[in-house]
């Protein structure tokens, strides 16, 4: 039986930067407010964390950083996917080395490899690491979309162990295919209750960088089966997660952040500052949550 990472919210954190760089103290600061707020764990260098632009000296540095601030309190998920299989095993191996609790590995990018590709990359990176792994299929930003019976060939090797998946339209395949053992997560806000009802876990999310606890509230609701004061939350969330995605993530929620106080400073290029239209808008609707 595989264990889960965790049941609940993950935060997919953001990370700050300064005009030296990553801002280590804010983002310390950033991990203590979550785990104060709820949040059940922090997975570091993801999408959300721009690891697309952070060069590898940046991105071996935030995982360590964040493993050891954690301090063993929640689950510390690294971020350490590529489109290079060779890279993904190298990064593995060193969030292994400086004790992160598991791994996030997306779905190669830009190659356009075939489904036996996609196995061969995630079955290569498992054989290198003994941590456990969370497949990460999102579509949007990838130009693939891995099939469930993909993902049920991954479930059998023994480090696999669950999935964030973007695209609703495979859980319920992928929870008739690999069962109640291999974990699903939701890559999409707006969808975190439904995915609860077809036996997800939770979410890995980017609204949980500005409303910690009542992401975490969401998921915990629905498990002590509190199903419409999930329903309640989930729906009053809606609104902000249209104006968290007007722009390609994470350009709105750090505007978002900045907007609260936080002081997190800018995306990088090539991601932009938000439109001035766009930007008055999630204005208004982090108003309207009472956030601002």
């Amino acid at each position: 039986m595989k264990k889960p990472i965790f049941t609940g919210s993950g935060v997919a954190i953001i990370t700050p930067f300064n005009e030296q760089g990553v801002d280590f103290d804010k983002f310390k600061e950033l991990i203590e407010w979550h785990i104060a707020e709820g949040t059940d764990a922090i997975i570091v260098c993801g999408t959300t964390g721009e690891s697309a632009t952070l060069p590898m000296d940046e991105h071996k540095a935030l995982i360590k950083c964040c493993v050891e601030q954690v301090n063993g309190r929640i689950p510390v998920i690294a971020g350490a996917g590529s489109n290079d299989t060779r890279h993904a095993i190298g990064t593995s191996q060193y969030a292994e080395e400086v004790g992160a609790d598991a791994l996030l590995s997306v779905v190669p990018y830009y190659n356009k490899t075939t489904q036996k590709g996609l196995y061969e990359h995630f079955k290569a990176i498992a054989s290198s690491t003994n941590l456990p792994i969370i497949l990460y299929n999102v579509p949007g930003r990838t130009v693939l979309d891995m099939a469930p019976t993909t993902v049920k060939a991954l479930s059998e090797i023994e480090n696999i162990v669950g999935i964030k998946e973007c695209n609703f339209a495979h859980v319920g395949e992928i929870r008739k295919l690999c069962g109640p053992d291999f974990a699903i997560y939701s890559g999409e806000d707006a969808n975190v209750l439904p995915l609860l009802a077809m036996g997800g876990l939770g979410v890995i999310s980017v609204m949980a960088n500005i409303i910690p606890r009542d992401t975490h509230d969401i998921v915990a609701k629905f498990m002590a089966g509190d199903i419409e004061g999930s329903r309640e939350l989930q729906l009053g969330v809606l609104d902000l997660v249209h104006a968290l995605f007007i722009e390609a993530s994470p350009s709105p929620v750090k505007e978002a952040m900045n907007m609260m106080g936080m002081g997190v400073g800018n995306c990088r290029l090539p991601l932009v500052p938000m439109d001035p239209v766009n930007k008055e808008f999630l204005s208004r609707t982090l108003k309207a949550y009472g956030l601002i």
